[in-house]
């Protein structure tokens, strides 16, 4: 998933990034209001993890903004406000999960889990592909000898993106989006390594090449 992150305490800015990314997600980080809204209308984001009280105003009016445009994108809110009617207002502007700082980092891998299964478009189905069964929502891939295939976090942030939409090919920008939070460098090979190393896992024609548009998972996938 590509995920915002809007934080502006460093300490805990920086676990939390850190965590999500290595779940396989990628992340970016806003600090401020401004900085937050200029990434909304920037990238299209699987999930968002928002405080409420930011140097530049509220991030209350961040989540009643997305929702005043029919804008469905999950929210998770990070807040030190622990009053009942705190969490009501945040509910009610269309948050879907709420966590009072100190944020537990388990039970925030956790929420993020369960918002992923409450939206079925941001469900990835389980599939086979050359009798490899694939199940990313538990990021768990099993051989047909029973023996499981691990990938690295990159590689699982690429496969997530082709198989999320398997009978449509991906273009390479889109697949860098999915590697890459905003200031990383993206170097001209990347997407191709990490479609090589998907082959030499799942099997060379696990992943097609549209040649000068970009990949998608093979058309044989069930």
């Amino acid at each position: 998933m590509r995920v915002l992150l809007v934080e502006d305490d460093e300490m805990l800015g920086d676990a939390v990034k850190t965590h999500v990314h290595r779940q396989g997600h990628a992340v970016d980080w806003a600090q401020s209001r401004d900085d937050a809204e200029a990434s909304l209308e920037a990238v299209a984001y699987d999930l968002v993890l928002l405080d409420l009280r930011l140097p530049d105003g509220s991030g209350l009016d961040i989540l009643k903004s997305l929702r005043d445009r029919r804008d469905e994108t999950p929210v998770i809110i990070m807040t030190a406000h622990d009053q009942v009617s705190d969490r009501i207002a945040g509910l009610n502007a269309g948050a879907d999960d709420y966590l009072v700082k100190p944020v537990d980092l388990g039970e925030l891998q956790a929420r993020i889990h369960a918002v992923s299964r409450r939206y079925g478009t941001h469900t990835l189905p389980a599939l086979v592909i050359n009798g490899i069964s694939v199940y990313p929502s538990e990021r768990r891939i099993v051989a047909g000898d029973g023996a499981e295939i691990l990938l690295s976090s990159r590689e699982w942030a690429v496969l997530d993106r082709l198989v999320a939409r398997k009978r449509a090919i991906i273009s390479k920008a889109q697949i860098e989006e999915a590697l890459y939070a905003f200031g990383a460098e993206v170097e001209s090979n990347t997407v191709e390594v990490y479609v090589s190393r998907l082959r030499r896992k799942l099997g060379k024609e696990a992943i097609e090449t549209v040649r000068g548009v970009g990949y998608r998972i093979s058309t044989d996938a069930a």
